[in-house]
């Protein structure tokens, strides 16, 4: 946590890492941000403590990166930064469908590159960031990547290989509960209720049935067996699902994910 690490890039994730950061013991005087307007940079300044600089001065001072970036923008970053950047510095690249094999050709033959893929809930500290190491990357390299994200959820090891996929089902995960639980809020206001009790109803059983499974060890098809009574409402309810094809349509869903994934990565 001595070290001087730089969040390039600062939205709503770059900021979530930050704040996270800061929680879990960095310093603000070890911490360096950048953004596009100066009015971004300025309320960062106030509510961190922290220092905004230019992308280059970042490349400069930093010994870790974060790229946090738009995938579409890394290309323009990375000629930003090549000239800056020594082998000794490590980069963490947290925009998707990006490979370590694409900023690594853009950087100093040797420069130690590591993919990350976060999702929105690290924003509450219970994000999932799934991490992989590029061809120069050291154990010790994927260990500070570990502690910075670890400082906002839980963090996973996959070879690259796996990183669409894993972005497909966790990186975009989030907005399909977002999704699901939109759509149950819909049936409840057509059964008769009040929009902001089916809101309560369905986020709490959400709640409920992700700490079950998180906590329980239990399979999910065990959980929802304990649900399903013989001729019951939710045996109906789930027979319906099955006529409409829902879980078709939930594979077809994240194989599109995975596949715009790969799109991004070949530019």
């Amino acid at each position: 946590m001595t070290q001087k690490v730089a969040v390039l890039g600062t939205g709503k994730i770059g900021e979530a890492l930050l704040s996270g950061m800061l929680r879990a013991g960095w310093a603000p005087e070890n911490l360096l941000v950048t953004t596009r307007r100066p009015e971004r940079a300025a309320e960062l300044r106030e509510r961190y403590g922290v220092e905004t600089v230019t992308n280059p001065d970042a490349a400069k001072r930093a010994d870790t990166l974060i790229l946090a970036c738009k995938p579409q923008d890394m290309g323009k970053l990375l000629d930003e930064l090549a000239p800056h950047v020594t082998t000794d510095r490590l980069i963490i690249s947290a925009a998707a469908g990006i490979t370590t094999t694409f900023i690594e050709d853009r950087l100093a033959d040797g420069t130690p590159v590591i993919r990350v893929m976060p999702n929105t809930p690290v924003l509450v500290d219970e994000g999932m960031s799934v991490i992989s190491a590029g061809s120069h990357a050291t154990p010790a390299a994927l260990t500070h990547a570990e502690e910075i994200f670890g400082a906002v959820g839980k963090t996973l090891h996959v070879p690259e290989s796996q990183q669409d996929a894993c972005t497909a089902l966790s990186g975009s995960g989030p907005a399909y509960f977002f999704y699901l639980v939109e759509a149950m809020t819909d049936a409840g206001i057509l059964l008769g209720l009040p929009r902001d009790k089916a809101h309560d109803l369905i986020v709490q059983a959400a709640i409920g049935a992700a700490v079950m499974l998180r906590d329980s060890g239990e399979h999910p098809v065990k959980l929802r067996e304990n649900v399903t009574s013989p001729a019951g409402t939710t045996i109906n309810a789930i027979r319906e699902l099955e006529n409409h094809g829902v879980r078709a349509a939930l594979l077809s869903a994240l194989e599109a994910a995975r596949d715009r994934s790969r799109e991004l990565a070949a530019g």
